[in-house]
């Protein structure tokens, strides 16, 4: 069910994945959800070492050069820490989330 609505997500163009490639070989990537200036990530996945990080710099990458103002990583870990991702409190959450799913962005 889950797979059915990833793809459904998709097919609306709220579903992306950033996908690192090795040749013709899928390294790793990362992907999650999108409704208008937030970008929720789902999951990371990787078959080559360290082939999900450079998913996660390139959609930080790319979520900065399209006005994004919300990146959602549901769990802080020491490298997302490194890429200056940082706890904030529930209702300052909230808020943010509220603004961006009106902004009038594309991924």
């Amino acid at each position: 069910s889950m797979l059915k609505a990833y793809i459904h997500l998709h097919e609306l163009g709220h579903a992306h994945s950033v996908e690192v490639w090795h040749g013709d070989e899928l390294a790793g990537g990362t992907y999650g959800v999108q409704i208008g200036g937030l970008f929720a990530a789902e999951s990371m996945f990787y078959r080559v070492r360290d082939a999900s990080k450079v998913a996660v710099v390139k959609l930080v990458e790319h979520l900065q050069t399209q006005g994004f103002a919300l990146l959602d990583i549901q769990q802080l870990t020491p490298h997302t820490a490194r890429l200056g991702a940082k706890e904030i409190p529930r209702a300052e959450y909230l808020h943010r989330v509220a603004a961006a799913v009106e902004l009038p962005l594309r991924f």
